[in-house]
């Protein structure tokens, strides 16, 4: 059993992005449906749809960047295989791009809605996404990478996108 152990120093590849990310795609999806047929109420300021509308493409086109960045640039896989920990490039601006990602893409989609009463739903996607990380990943994190990972954090913000703080 203890070789098995050794062989398991690094993280999961996977760890818990699905539990992440995927409630956060179904409610948002269906958020929109509902918004759409009329069962969520629907608080729209006709003024902001054009601002609305450009906005959530960006927040979109930043989601992608983001995580096309964090998967492809970084090889984020390759650096959890090797048991590195990556804080240069996206990692720099934000502990958690590829969740970041998903995040920011949810948020374009209400944006482009325009139902100012879907903006409740990032709030509580970001509650749940900060809680679950503190009791998984950061505190895997920290007890694989102790003292480097704690500098870490104090100086990149953990799911919005950032420059770096000072030291």
């Amino acid at each position: 059993m203890k070789e098995n152990e050794n062989k398991q120093k690094h993280l999961p590849v996977i760890g818990v992005g699905p539990l992440i990310v995927i409630p956060q795609l179904v409610v948002t999806v269906l958020a929109i449906i509902l918004s759409k047929m009329g069962i969520i109420y629907s608080l729209q300021v006709k003024e902001l749809k054009t601002p609305f509308i450009i906005i959530g493409i960006m927040l979109i086109l930043l989601g992608a960047w983001l995580w096309f960045s964090s998967n492809f640039k970084v090889k984020i896989d390759a650096c959890i295989k090797e048991n590195h920990l990556v804080t240069s490039g996206v990692y720099s601006m934000v502990r958690n791009p590829i969740y970041s990602a998903f995040f920011l893409v949810c948020i374009g989609a209400f944006f482009i809605e325009t139902n100012i009463i879907l903006f409740v739903l990032p709030v509580v996607y970001y509650a749940y996404m900060t809680v679950f990380l503190i009791k998984t990943e950061e505190k895997w994190l920290s007890e694989l990478y102790g003292q480097e990972y704690e500098e870490y954090c104090k100086n990149v913000n953990r799911c919005i996108p950032w420059t770096p703080k000072r030291k």
